[in-house]
């Protein structure tokens, strides 16, 4: 009898790769590199399945659901521009405003990250 193997398993090539990568970043914590694979065959999983609705919403509907669908589902975390803005915001009330000026003028004047 042979054994079907789920739709949303990652290839052994994959899961090698990930053993390898939790071997070096902790070479002697089995229990590390075993939640280090699980993390990863995890999202690697999830990043299937949602690829997989948003191909399904693409052919039925229209591909801007499915874009909407994946930005949702996978934020992109802020930007470092975003994140010194919020902490210039946070920290706004023990400056003086024109050390804050001049601090928001610098980050502002930095471009977008792509």
């Amino acid at each position: 009898m042979t054994q079907q193997q789920h739709p949303i398993t990652p290839p052994p090539e994959l899961r090698r790769l990930w053993v390898q990568e939790a071997q070096r970043i902790s070479p002697y914590d089995p229990v590390k590199w075993m939640q280090h694979v699980s993390e990863k065959a995890a999202q690697w999983g999830a990043d299937q399945e949602l690829e997989a609705c948003c191909l399904v919403l693409e052919n039925e509907l229209c591909c801007f659901v499915a874009d909407d669908l994946r930005a949702a589902r996978r934020p992109k975390p802020p930007s470092l521009k975003e994140q010194a803005l919020a902490v210039l915001e946070d920290a706004s009330n023990r400056l003086d405003a024109a050390h804050e000026n001049i601090i928001r003028r610098a980050i502002e004047a930095l471009p977008d990250e792509p």
